[in-house]
């Protein structure tokens, strides 16, 4: 407490002591006066407050950068205070500068400029201002032109030419420049053309830029399957090293979930902490109730196939989502019917094509129709119109390229097709199954009549046949219908379950058998084995445990975390895993496997999509070596029928 606000003091000012107290105030201490030095005949000299001392002795610190120095120096003397006067340099080692490419309170001067130089050598604008005359120029204000947008260079520099067409392409789309009202397009190039890295230049772009000089979206969400959570997070990072930072969700508890997520959708403003959300189809379904509460800026869903029936949860879940630029990523669009492809064409632009049962009657019927056998001239007709029809509006959203680009970048790819002969064993019990009685009444069928559950099974038995014995001893043995009597084919004593696998016994594995032990002794390649059946899988760890390979497998049982770890680890060249077996069904989507260069599909699915797609798993960017596609098909029985059909489609 001051001594004039004692209690004190403000009594002596109430009695009237205000005297005595700014009496007590005037007295002033006296100065000690200095005795003069003798010896010197220099006086200091008066000055002003504050004023420059002209007399001083040392040198300045900061010398002619002062504005006041009137101390001249030689030129010699200039030069060393400009080398030693050094700029100052943040203390932190490799600090390239902020991510946002601004430094705190430097306000840039004139009017509106880009983010980056659109006259650069190399630079990829996706957006160009209106030019003005210097007449217009003077009618608008400074501070409303548009300005360029242009990729950062940073990403522009390793796009190649096809990636930068497509970068630009979806750009128009989502912005509503190609159509008008619509935002959102599919990006249907096939496998390993970088559809990936064609996303993350768009995301970041519309992140930081706009022709108003200033961000279009402030949040991006990115749905992809569960196996490529860590494969997008890694891709970003890889891509835009410290400048953004993506949340990645692929475990935790709900309650951990739904609070990562409620706090990624609550977050606004210029610089979020976490702008990109990567999340599996599986958790947006469970959470989309946290997703749906308010706007998104954009949204990407790779392995966009998925999403081919509008009618389930996952579907409804997305198209609840309040965004609407929305950006589909698929290498196979197509599968199976016009209906499927209506369900990509409408999530991304809701309506272009009306309902479903407007594009049934429009053009699903007419095309049909025009493609059945039965069909007359003027059905075949119409069915072409509509067609087109259909190829006009659906062509301005979509963009599709082949892996022929890729011969210009990637080594060479060898195709090759295994026609393998059964052995005696499976030959005895395959005629065995086709003439039981049990079968040959399960197949019949009255008037023509589609396939049945009965068909199907019979064939997915004799799939497995072709496969290896083995995988149907247990029906064998039980004398299930149509294998009754097959149990005698086998081998007397003979137990797959208590004794060692008998390679010998299948056409199919005793050539994967000496394929491997071929590549294993004379290259130092790496193979994938691709299969549809669990029990293949658990077929080839029997006979990589016969000849002491090393492996690793893939399935639809393994956690998200472990899937993304095995990947790292097989593509590491210094690993001593030789084998990555790999279930099309689980994993055959967007694995980047391209530490091995050689790849067997060992039983070829229904659908030839999957098979492209497990294909495309080693034939992609970064791969260095030759690639060699091997499909093995069992020669002269159904198999081999359906196989055929399959590549011919």
């Amino acid at each position: 407490m001051r001594r004039c606000q004692a209690p004190s003091q403000v009594a002596k000012r109430i009695s009237g002591g205000e005297d005595d107290l700014s009496a007590e105030k005037t007295r002033v201490r006296p100065k000690k006066k200095l005795k003069p030095n003798p010896d010197s005949d220099d006086e200091s000299p008066e000055r002003k407050p504050l004023g420059l001392l002209s007399n001083l002795t040392r040198a300045p610190i900061i010398g002619l950068c002062s504005p006041g120095s009137t101390v001249s120096m030689s030129p010699h003397e200039a030069l060393i205070r400009r080398l030693l006067n050094k700029p100052f340099k943040i203390p932190i080692k490799g600090y390239v500068g902020g991510s946002y490419g601004r430094s705190l309170g430097v306000r840039r001067t004139g009017g509106r400029q880009p983010l980056h130089d659109p006259d650069a050598e190399g630079a990829l604008v996706l957006h160009e201002p209106v030019l003005l005359s210097e007449h217009e120029k003077l009618k608008v204000d400074v501070n409303s032109l548009e300005v360029a947008v242009v990729v950062d260079p940073i990403l522009c520099n390793v796009l190649r030419p096809h990636q930068r067409e497509g970068v630009k392409f979806m750009y128009d789309c989502v912005v509503g420049s190609r159509i008008s009202e619509y935002h959102g397009c599919i990006m249907a190039d096939e496998m390993g053309l970088g559809k990936t890295l064609q996303c993350i230049t768009l995301l970041w772009t519309l992140l930081k830029q706009s022709p108003q000089c200033k961000p279009l979206i402030d949040k991006v969400i990115v749905v992809c399957p569960s196996s490529l959570v860590k494969n997008w997070f890694n891709e970003i990072q890889k891509w835009l090293p410290n400048r953004i930072s993506p949340l990645a969700i692929d475990s935790g508890t709900k309650a951990e979930i739904d609070k990562n997520l409620t706090g990624f959708m609550n977050t606004y403003g210029r610089r979020p902490a976490n702008p990109v959300l990567i999340i599996s189809y599986e958790t947006f379904r469970l959470h989309a109730h946290v997703l749906h509460t308010s706007e998104v800026g954009l949204v990407l869903c790779d392995e966009g196939h998925r999403l081919k029936n509008h009618e389930n949860q996952t579907y409804s879940a997305l198209m609840g989502l309040k965004c609407k630029r929305r950006v589909l990523l698929s290498g196979t669009p197509i599968q199976n019917d016009l209906l499927e492809y209506f369900s990509l064409i409408h999530f991304v632009n809701e309506g272009i094509l009306g309902s479903s049962q407007e594009f049934r009657k429009r053009f699903e019927n007419p095309i049909l129709r025009g493609r059945d056998a039965d069909a007359t001239d003027e059905d075949h007709k119409k069915g072409v119109e509509k067609l087109q029809e259909m190829a006009e509006i659906v062509n301005r959203c979509i963009i599709r390229r082949t892996q022929a680009l890729l011969s210009k970048y990637l080594p060479v790819k060898i195709e090759q097709i295994l026609v393998c002969k059964l052995t005696q064993l499976q030959m005895d019990i395959y005629q065995a199954f086709c003439n039981s009685d049990t079968i040959r009444r399960s197949l019949k069928s009255e008037d023509g009549a589609k396939m049945t559950s009965s068909s199907l099974a019979a064939i997915t038995s004799l799939k497995k046949l072709v496969n290896h014995p083995d995988l149907v001893f247990p029906a064998c043995r039980e004398r299930k219908e149509g294998f009754e009597t097959a149990a005698e084919f086998f081998p007397p004593g003979h137990d797959p379950d208590r004794g060692r696998l008998r390679p010998e016994l299948s056409g199919k594995l005793s050539i994967l058998d000496c394929l491997l032990a071929v590549v294993k002794t004379t290259t130092t390649d790496k193979v994938v084995l691709v299969s549809n059946y669990t029990q293949t899988l658990d077929m080839f760890e029997r006979l990589c445990a016969l000849r002491n390979y090393g492996f690793v497998r893939l399935d639809g049982s393994m956690s998200i975390k472990k899937r993304a770890k095995i990947v790292d680890q097989f593509n590491d060249p210094s690993s001593s895993y030789f084998i990555f077996m790999l279930s099309s069904k689980a994993g055959g989507c967007g694995l980047n496997l391209i530490g091995a260069n050689r790849l067997v599909m060992f039983d070829p699915d229904w659908n030839p999509a999957n098979d492209e797609q497990a294909m495309a798993r080693v034939w992609r960017d970064g791969q260095r070596k030759k690639c060699y596609i091997y499909r093995m098909l069992a020669l002269g029985k159904i198999k081999y029928l359906l196989d055929e059909n399959i590549i011919i489609l």
